[in-house]
């Protein structure tokens, strides 16, 4: 499993949107050390959130299209996407840049659903304490004895991006769930 690292920095600015909040930590190279000394809060990214709802509607010719609607009331035969944006506004190349987003409390993530072009995906079931790929995330079953964690245990998605982060530049990364 992969621990978070605590010379991480913490995004500065943070904006919420309905249930989906999300940290980025972006990996400074002098400071990859696990247990050196937390440098200043970088300034300069900016972050969003945003759940949306999967709408499907049937045209007159039968034909079945999907849109993605912001801001309305999911029940509980709905798919959501929950989406985070991010934008390096720091005036300088970021490199190791982990977006981190908790999967609301009220819905259930999607099994191989997380996408974030350029990036890999690791998974938390402790409340982001450490992050893992699904085969190697175990958590205590009703019977008290480990199991193999299902995307229904899942609490945080974090994509790593595998390229840095120009001056400017700005991504989106995703994943679906439905309500519990």
């Amino acid at each position: 499993m992969h621990s978070p690292n605590r010379s991480f920095l913490s995004v500065v600015r943070r904006r919420g949107v309905g249930a989906a909040a999300c940290a980025v930590w972006l990996a400074a190279a002098a400071y990859g050390a696990v247990g050196q000394a937390v440098p200043a809060p970088s300034k300069g990214m900016l972050v969003s959130s945003v759940l949306e709802r999967i709408v499907a509607n049937v045209e007159a010719n039968d034909r079945l299209t999907v849109e993605v609607a912001a801001g309305t009331v999911a029940s509980h035969a709905d798919q959501l996407i929950v989406s985070v944006q991010f934008t390096n506004e720091s005036g300088h190349i970021v490199d190791g840049v982990r977006v981190t987003s908790p999967v609301p409390p009220d819905v259930v993530y999607v099994a191989d659903s997380a996408t974030g072009p350029g990036s890999h995906v690791l998974y938390s079931v402790d409340q982001a304490r450490t992050f893992g790929l699904p085969s190697e995330l175990r958590v205590v079953g009703a019977d008290g004895a480990l199991r193999t964690a299902t995307a229904a245990d899942y609490t945080h998605v974090r994509w790593i991006l595998d390229a840095a982060l120009d001056v400017g530049a700005s991504g989106i990364v995703r994943f679906r769930a439905v309500p519990r």
